[in-house]
């Protein structure tokens, strides 16, 4: 950690900290947050995937939908109009959108193959974008001057990484320039999460040999074919198998590479100080 004792954080020019966790626990709340103090640059690696690495293959996915519009198809031949997405820190249905959701295409789902091409594609997304993560680092001391940093990881970090593995390249290399922190909920966190996705089911990243397993299980127990699958049905039954992997894997990010705090401690975090008090506990607490 490049934070051995509380007072090395707390005394530190330049802070710079990860939060990691579960994708509706606080990270982007504490993000801005200490954002609008004005002190600390916010690094989304989520704007970063849907943006610089993922920004055409979205944009190309809205234009294939308006080239089935003849008015559209039209005037995007002529080049008399431009379509892109509008992807923002807090609006991430751009990227969403184009990962998609695999099944039946007359209730919105895509082909199996197609869904693992853009999770691949996502995977290469995300690992670049954690790369990147030093690169803004300096961008936003030298250039902004900002004396902090707050780097907003994609709730998928913990499937692009090994934590168990102490030469991971891509742990040890963020590591070297950021803490990590994870908000760790609690089961009751968890059935909120189930609860909040159930109601409102978006698409997700899943690893590629759990996303398999994930699809044939389902198929296996609806006893359906893969063409007649309600999207939001797999996606419902893919996210509660995906929490119970991704929790243990969080831990021993947490465990070998970082610190932790609760969910229930972040949401009580209202200022920037508060916020520097509980990640000087954390560390005292190591």
């Amino acid at each position: 950690m490049i934070y051995q004792t509380p007072d090395s954080y707390l005394n530190a020019p330049h802070k710079a900290v990860a939060l990691f966790g579960m994708s509706g626990l606080g990270k982007t709340r504490i993000a801005s947050l200490l954002r609008d103090s004005g002190d600390w640059f916010h690094y989304s690696v989520d704007y970063r995937i849907g943006t610089r690495y993922m920004g055409e293959h979205i944009a190309d996915n809205f234009k294939r939908a308006a080239m089935n519009v003849p008015f559209l198809r039209e005037l995007l031949m002529s080049d008399s109009v431009s379509i892109k997405s509008n992807l923002t820190f807090d609006n991430l249905a751009p990227l969403s959108t184009y990962l998609g959701k695999p099944g039946n295409a007359e209730r919105g789902g895509i082909g199996f193959d197609d869904y693992v091409t853009r999770q691949r594609q996502h995977r290469t997304a995300e690992i670049n974008s954690m790369h990147d993560t030093v690169h803004f680092i300096q961008r936003a001391e030298q250039i902004y001057g900002y004396p902090h940093f707050m780097c907003d990881t994609s709730g998928s970090l913990c499937e692009v990484v090994d934590p168990e593995d102490r030469n991971d390249p891509l742990l040890s290399h963020i590591c070297n320039h950021v803490l990590l922190v994870q908000i760790r909920g609690t089961e009751d966190d968890a059935e909120e999460l189930v609860r909040r996705f159930t109601k409102a089911p978006k698409p997700m990243y899943y690893p590629e040999e759990f996303l398999r397993e994930s699809w044939g299980a389902y198929l296996a127990e609806k006893n359906i074919d893969a063409h007649k699958v309600d999207p939001d049905d797999f996606i419902r039954y893919g996210f509660r198998r995906l929490l119970t992997h991704r929790l243990p894997r969080y831990d021993a990010i947490a465990k070998n590479w970082g610190i932790s705090v609760t969910a229930e401690q972040i949401a009580q975090v209202q200022t920037a100080k508060d916020f520097d008090h509980l990640i000087a506990g954390a560390i005292a607490e190591r």
